[in-house]
């Protein structure tokens, strides 16, 4: 499923990514949030994917919302 999807975002935080992720909704740019935090001491990110094809607008989206 992965071969034409990259990571364009990542986050210690969930609620970030949960954010973000309804931000790319919204733009109907396709989405995954893959949680790779160990689950009992919260330590590592959680990462956003998106087809290679949306990454460009993608990152801009969260450079603006990142911006406000």
């Amino acid at each position: 499923m992965f071969d034409n999807w990259v990571v364009i975002y990542s986050t210690s935080r969930l609620y970030e990514a949960e954010i973000i992720k309804s931000m790319m909704a919204d733009q109907n740019i396709e989405c995954v949030v893959m949680n790779k935090q160990d689950s009992t001491y919260l330590f590592g990110d959680i990462e956003i994917y998106v087809p290679t094809n949306e990454a460009l607008k993608a990152k801009q989206l969260i450079l603006d919302f990142k911006s406000e």
